[in-house]
């Protein structure tokens, strides 16, 4: 064996073992000695990092940009959606959409309303923004129908993720369709038939049998926010409560035609993205709440500023544990966690399926993003694919989606955007979201291997 060979063996073993240690110290320091998760991170960061070989200057430079970039992207999404779901709150939107939605499902059928309405407002959104947006009819839904709130929480949770990990313009299926050079209505068109079983089964499934064994209690904070009764002298109409929340998603759905239907530099193509980009179509969100769920509602002005000022309180601790996992995660980047897994990649040899979706799975199990994962696996295997049907193309693009969605935890951004959100402790966000995850993955790996024996 060539030195140099020895040498690469000696230093991947190293950095594979030191993002283990470091993913188990956080689940010690928060678990056992009950560290906030923001400190916790920060900690198992120096260990990845300081154990793989980098300075501790470069490590602390990392974790500040990871952060940053994090926080500057997901970051100002979360406060606006906070506002946003506080108005509706205070309004009463988020309690005459609860009305409609119980007159349209009660007892066992709302998981299955409560799922189908989150696959509708989660196919243009990004999973931050649907879930900001989803979270305050969660625990109003929850309260009025006296169900437990996991059994309302996950069959959303599931519609909205699912079709982040399968559903092209979703940026991860967008940019493995990209790489492969697959056909974007085909993935469009499989990933709908691999979803509607994921959301099944992940959600109004496993919720009924999660909510009985695992009992969670409305949080104090976000729960007393969001579940507020209403202050408004009247309460707005179906129609202006659905136009407010449904605003974010036209927007962003026209965002996305635009860029698939329509001459990229034309004036309208150039507006719609524009207005499409989430922190804009948020943002107007907001404004219009503002105006028609708050003054036309005959809310006073200062009552809806503070219901605006208020609302960001309760999130803060989970934008800095979200920045942390952002620093976690940009630091294993760093160190060159990316390149080791595409080293080990390079020389496996299985089924195109099977390695798309494992590859996708080390490499968000290592540095907790799904894009990063979704990037890398697509450009490992873009000379691999250069002969494939298109049918077989777009089913790669889907096996790799599923994969990077597997078993999300600590160093995943929307690990602690449910921990926090939904008041749970370690060990059950790991039941919540994790396996959650992990069942959309699996039953995606399934999907995609029974399409490609039948359709190919």
């Amino acid at each position: 064996m060539e030195l140099s060979t020895a040498a690469w063996m000696v230093h991947d073993t190293r950095l594979m073992f030191c993002v283990l240690l470091a993913i188990a110290s956080i689940i010690v320091l928060i678990s056992a000695t009950k560290l906030p998760p923001f400190l916790s991170i920060l900690i198992g960061t120096f260990i990845a990092g300081v154990g793989a070989g980098l300075p501790p200057e470069e490590v602390a430079k990392a974790f500040s940009k990871g952060a940053g970039a994090i926080l500057g992207e997901a970051g100002i999404i979360i406060a606006l959606g906070a506002m946003l779901g506080a108005l509706m709150a205070e309004s009463g939107a988020a309690d005459r959409i609860a009305t409609t939605l119980l007159g349209l499902g009660k007892g066992k059928s709302l998981p299955w309303v409560m799922a189908l309405v989150a696959m509708v407002i989660g196919l243009p959104l990004f999973f931050e923004v649907g879930l900001v947006m989803m979270v305050p009819i969660i625990f109003v839904m929850a309260k009025r129908s006296n169900q437990p709130l996991l059994k309302i929480a996950i069959p959303a949770l599931a519609g909205m993720t699912t079709l982040h990990a399968l559903m092209p313009p979703h940026p991860g299926p967008l940019i493995a369709v990209g790489a492969l050079h697959a056909d974007l209505g085909l993935t469009m068109l499989l990933g709908f038939c691999l979803a509607v079983p994921a959301v099944i089964l992940a959600g109004p499934i496993y919720g009924n049998w999660l909510s009985k064994r695992l009992h969670v209690d409305e949080p104090a904070d976000i729960g007393a926010l969001f579940s507020a009764p209403p202050k408004a002298p009247r309460q707005p109409s179906f129609a202006v409560s659905l136009l407010i929340i449904l605003l974010p998603v036209i927007l962003m759905l026209g965002s996305t035609l635009a860029k698939v239907a329509m001459p990229p530099e034309s004036a309208v193509a150039l507006t719609l993205k524009f207005l499409g980009e989430p922190l804009i179509a948020l943002g107007l969100a907001v404004i219009a709440a503002v105006i028609c769920l708050g003054w036309a509602a005959g809310m006073p002005r200062a009552e809806v500023g503070n219901t605006l000022r208020k609302a960001l309180a309760p999130i803060a601790v989970l934008l800095l544990t979200i920045g942390a996992g952002g620093g976690l995660k940009q630091t294993l980047l760093d160190a060159g966690v990316s390149q080791t897994i595409s080293k080990f990649a390079e020389g496996a040899h299985m089924p195109y399926l099977l390695l798309a979706w494992l590859i996708a799975v080390a490499l968000r199990q290592a540095t907790g993003s799904a894009t990063v994962a979704t990037t890398t696996t697509a450009g490992i295997l873009a000379p691999m694919m250069a002969g494939l049907a298109a049918t077989q193309s777009s089913l790669v693009a889907l096996a790799i989606g599923a994969g990077s969605v597997f078993f999300c935890h600590v160093n995943d951004a929307g690990f602690w955007m449910v921990r926090e959100y939904f008041g749970l402790q370690l060990k059950q966000t790991i039941w919540v979201w994790s396996v959650l995850q992990t069942i959309v993955s699996v039953v995606g790996l399934v999907g995609t291997l029974l399409l490609w024996h039948f359709l190919t």
